[in-house]
Formats: C-alpha cells, sequence, structure tokens
C-alpha cells in the first residue's frame, strides 16, 4: 500500500456543535501538511451525523464513513441504514465487523459477509473488523480465529475492489491496553497471508491493514512504523481534533 490511511471511529459519540468545531479543524491541521506525504483520513460519525458532516467535509481531501449497514438494499429492518442510502450521502467507506457488532448485537461471520457484498455492490469501501478476544490470544486460539474471520467474511470474492482490513483484538478496545508493535505486525503478517491465499500476492499487497485498539498520539508512532501496519482505526482519540491530527502527524510519509 503506498499511502497511510487513518480512520476516526466517534462510536455512538459526537453532537453538531463537535462536527462544527473538529472539522475545520481537521482541515486546518491537514492543509498545514502541505499536502505532502500526508496520508489518507476519514471520519465515521454516527448515523445521525452523517449529513452534517459531509456538508462540514465538502470540498475537502477527508471521506466520510459511515459505522454500520444492513445488508439488505430495503424491507422491515427499523432502524437499520442500507448501502444506497450510505451511497446517496457520498459515504466513501463503512466499517464493518467491528467487534461490538460481533459482541453486543450478535453479528456473525457470515451477516458481516453479507454486508461486506452490499457495499461493494454501490461502491462503497468496506473497513473489514477482525481480531481475537483475550481469552482467545490466551489460549493459543488467536491466529486461527483471524483466520476465520478473514476468510468467511471475503468467501466467494475473486476480485477484492477496494477493501481495508483492521486488525483490532478485542481486548485493547477502550481498555487503555495496547498490542505491542511487534504483536500487532504480526497479526497484520497472518492476515496478508490470508489474503495472498485468496487473491493472489500483487491483490493482497494493495490491500491497507489498519490497526485498532486504544491507538492515541502515545503509541501509534511505534505501530505505524510497523512494516505490516498500514494505518490506524482511532476510537476516542479521534474526538480531539488536536489527538486525531497528532496521530496522523504520525502517519505522514
Amino acid at each position: 500500500m503506498s499511502e497511510k490511511f487513518v480512520v476516526a471511529n466517534w462510536k455512538m459519540n459526537g453532537s453538531e456543535a463537535l462536527i462544527a468545531t473538529f472539522a475545520p479543524a481537521l482541515q486546518q491541521g491537514l492543509a498545514a501538511m502541505n499536502g505532502r506525504g500526508a496520508p489518507r483520513v476519514a471520519v465515521c460519525p454516527p448515523a445521525p451525523f452523517l449529513h452534517a458532516m459531509a456538508g462540514r467535509l465538502k470540498g475537502s481531501a477527508v471521506q466520510l464513513g459511515a459505522q454500520n449497514v444492513h445488508p439488505e438494499p430495503e424491507g422491515a429492518f427499523t432502524g437499520e441504514v442500507s448501502a444506497h442510502m450510505l451511497a446517496e450521502l457520498n459515504v466513501a467507506v463503512c466499517i464493518v465487523g467491528h467487534s461490538e457488532r460481533r459482541q453486543l448485537f450478535g453479528e456473525d461471520d457470515e451477516f458481516i459477509r453479507a454486508k461486506l457484498m452490499a457495499l461493494h455492490q454501490v461502491a462503497i469501501e468496506p473497513i473489514l473488523c477482525v481480531g481475537e478476544t483475550l481469552a482467545e490470544r490466551e489460549a493459543g486460539e488467536h491466529e486461527a480465529v483471524v483466520w476465520r474471520q478473514v476468510h468467511a467474511a471475503l468467501r466467494g470474492l475473486e476480485v477484492p475492489g477496494d477493501l481495508t482490513v483492521a486488525y483490532e483484538p478485542v481486548w485493547a478496545i477502550g481498555t487503555g491496553r495496547t498490542a505491542t508493535p511487534a504483536q500487532a505486525n504480526e497479526m497484520h503478517a497472518l492476515i496478508r497471508r490470508v489474503l495472498s491465499e485468496q487473491f493472489g500476492d500483487d491483490a493482497a499487497a494493495r490491500i491497507g491493514l489498519l490497526y485498532g485498539g486504544s491507538v492515541n498520539a502515545g503509541n501509534a508512532g511505534d505501530l505505524l512504523a510497523q512494516p505490516q501496519i498500514d494505518g490506524a482505526l482511532v476510537g476516542g482519540a479521534s474526538l480531539k481534533p488536536d489527538a486525531f491530527l497528532a496521530i496522523i502527524h504520525h502517519a505522514k510519509r
């Protein structure tokens, strides 16, 4: 992957007031980098704020992202949002398979695969999240779990198109704990091998691999320096422009 990619996942946080201050601060900070070596950046606010964020990001290089999608194009799915609806809002990327969706809402590998396929139909780039729990890592099952998650989500997909994969160890999300750079790099290398087996080495090399799991300005430099890590999926630290910009700065080439 030729450029780093940094994604803000606001989860169920934010407001129009925050967007009004965050978006211009982010754009000004990126402009100060003069564009040279600056990474690709996307912001994923909660669904009710997608329209407001789209308006604030208009004309900038920052991409709009969504946190969730339903695999069906329409129907009796109260509270859900389809890929076609996201496309109408000019959403460029969408998170699928986040551990919170898997654990709190019971989303399994097959449902996540259906979401990914729906996004591909409308040319929205999926950010596929995979990762193991603490119990799975301590039992030595972490590689098998991540292998299964990647393979199941991409099964039957012959050409990957636009795709990003985020490795997020569940035990490091919102806990303040972070995988060591070596641990993260090792798991990214595993994911790259799975992608190579399915799509070939050339296609796999073009797919960005992000690290997610309590990424902050203090640890981003060491993580992003790893050869297999192409960027970061940032949670809580992405709600503060200065902190998010500091992470972006670490991702500059």
